[in-house]
């Protein structure tokens, strides 16, 4: 899975979804068309201290967004959080549903800590965000295929949401990058 900070790339093993920050440059050409979130087949090269791509085939292109002090919450969100508090627990889910009541995401909400770092976590990798992806495809009948999510932060940074979208492309997603200012990247 691929992370992608300003700090340059990553890669996150899916086995112990342990970082391997990349190098700088020397990559296969079609490194350049990643986009965070893609599950990707590797070939590395580790002639110097950080590896370059040799080759690579996108297994899955999920999409990742992340999204610092959105404003407006949505009410899915604001009501998980209050349920996760009420319980005195630090996190909880649920899915969504559109207006004809059919089921189209999951939204899960993570407590924020003092400094802020949960964001932080998610958008670097060091907290990994696929096996709630996995936890999603585990369940569909159709088995895995793209999806998009959101890790949001609201201004308070009280908690963390993410969002994820059951369609790639679906009128969910488009509502959550409209709402928040930010488009799909293009080569998608």
């Amino acid at each position: 899975m691929l992370s992608v900070t300003d700090e340059g790339a990553t890669l996150l093993d899916r086995d112990g979804y342990d970082p391997i920050a990349l190098a700088e440059s020397g990559h296969e050409a079609a490194v350049e068309t990643l986009e965070p979130g893609y599950l990707v087949d590797t070939e590395l090269d580790w002639t110097d201290s950080a590896p370059t791509v040799d080759a690579l085939a996108v297994v899955r292109p999920t999409l990742y967004e992340f999204v610092d002090e959105i404003d407006p919450v949505f009410e899915v969100a604001e009501e998980t959080w209050r349920n996760a508090q009420a319980a005195g627990d630090g996190m909880n889910s649920r899915v969504t549903k559109n207006t004809d009541g059919v089921v189209n995401g999951v939204v899960y909400v993570f407590a924020e800590d003092s400094v802020g770092g949960r964001f932080e976590e998610f958008s670097s990798g060091a907290r990994p965000l696929e096996p709630l992806i996995d936890r999603v495809n585990d369940r569909d009948e159709d088995g895995p295929k793209p999806r998009e999510l959101f890790v949001l932060r609201p201004p308070n940074t009280e908690f963390v949401i993410v969002t994820i979208a059951f369609e790639k492309g679906g009128r969910f997603a488009d509502t959550i990058r409209e709402t928040y200012d930010c488009p799909r990247p293009s080569q998608t």
